[in-house]
């Protein structure tokens, strides 16, 4: 098991995030969705909880099979995503029970705080952590160097001035001088428990997270004169809009066969008619199918010869025999 807590500050305020987060969260997924790659929101619905009160829970999954390195995609399906399962009772929310579609050993779970600082509360987590080990890590969402496949200028927070709200260009030291400025805390618990490969995948998992953080904080703020506007009907609106549209990006590929008991018509989607329904297939993917082409296996020998008959007592001569024989039927050649 490898425990990270991340620390992100953003040039925001708690409240103005809640609405933030739901319109990056939508927009970043339709944006790395792709033909059979990206995000498919399984469940989007209210929830509600004793303890947290009203809240949302969505269930997604992630295919991930053309962002791993070589060594993982060697020995992975070619069909492989991860199953997520969040609750959002903001400002605490928790990404749990998120599980790999074939590594029943694999697990990450997440738990988020928001707060107006930026990033000095030590504590923050202490009833969670329960003296376990873990270490820090800040992500400067201006300054840290992020993968060259996601860089885009106009989401660069070093030269980006919103409009809206005067906020912007992040200089060196920026969390020092900034105000307002709020801070994401995510707790991340990575487990992989297979002898020989934990340490390496769990490292993994840690960097691919990273990326993923500083993306989505980058892209939160960069795209602030876009959302800050809206209320929160209109960006569960918006949010809909979107996930219906990903899902379609998604759905045009065969999504993973899975074996069980449960029947089909048992997995349609029970939330409300507007969360988002997945697509559900009885068919084979193509490349699972039998070319209708392709030449049978030969497992039997080319022809089939019948025994000779076995002669008795009062059989004719030899010469009778062969007249007899050539009247069984000739070998048989085999499809």
């Amino acid at each position: 098991m490898l425990m990270k807590e991340y620390r992100i500050c953003m040039p925001l305020t708690v409240e103005e995030y809640r609405i933030g987060q739901l319109y990056m969260i939508s927009k970043h997924s339709h944006e790395q969705s792709d033909r059979g790659e990206g995000v498919e929101v399984v469940q989007n619905e209210p929830f509600n909880d004793p303890t947290h009160g009203q809240g949302q829970f969505t269930e997604k999954r992630v295919y991930l099979n053309s962002k791993l390195p070589s060594w993982a995609r060697a020995v992975v399906p070619r069909i492989f995503y991860v199953t997520e399962k969040a609750w959002n009772y903001y400002p605490y929310t928790i990404t749990g029970n998120t599980h790999c579609s074939f590594l029943p050993k694999f697990s990450i779970h997440i738990e988020t705080k928001y707060e107006d600082n930026k990033g000095c509360n030590d504590n923050i987590f202490d009833n969670e952590l329960k003296d376990q080990e873990r270490e820090v890590c800040f992500v400067d969402i201006a300054y840290d160097e992020i993968p060259e496949r996601y860089y885009k200028e106009s989401e660069d927070l070093r030269y980006f001035k919103s409009e809206k709200t005067s906020r912007g260009m992040l200089q060196e030291g920026w969390r020092d001088t900034q105000n307002p400025i709020m801070c994401s805390y995510k707790l991340v618990t990575v487990k992989f428990e297979v002898w020989g490969l934990q340490t390496r995948v769990e490292q993994f998992v840690h960097k691919v997270v990273r990326d993923v953080l500083l993306l989505g904080h980058r892209q939160a703020f960069a795209w602030v004169d876009e959302w800050i506007d809206m209320t929160m009907d209109e960006v569960r609106e918006f949010e809909r809009t979107i996930q219906e549209a990903t899902n379609q990006k998604i759905g045009m590929f065969p999504p993973s066969i899975s074996i069980g008991e449960t029947p089909v018509s048992s997995l349609a989607p029970n939330g409300p008619a507007s969360a988002p329904s997945t697509p559900l297939y009885t068919d084979a993917p193509e490349f699972l199918s039998v070319p209708k082409d392709r030449p049978r296996k030969k497992s039997a020998p080319e022809t089939l010869t019948l025994p000779e008959p076995v002669q008795s007592e009062s059989a004719p001569s030899s010469g009778s025999a062969t007249n007899h024989a050539s009247l069984s039927p000739a070998p048989t050649q085999m499809e």
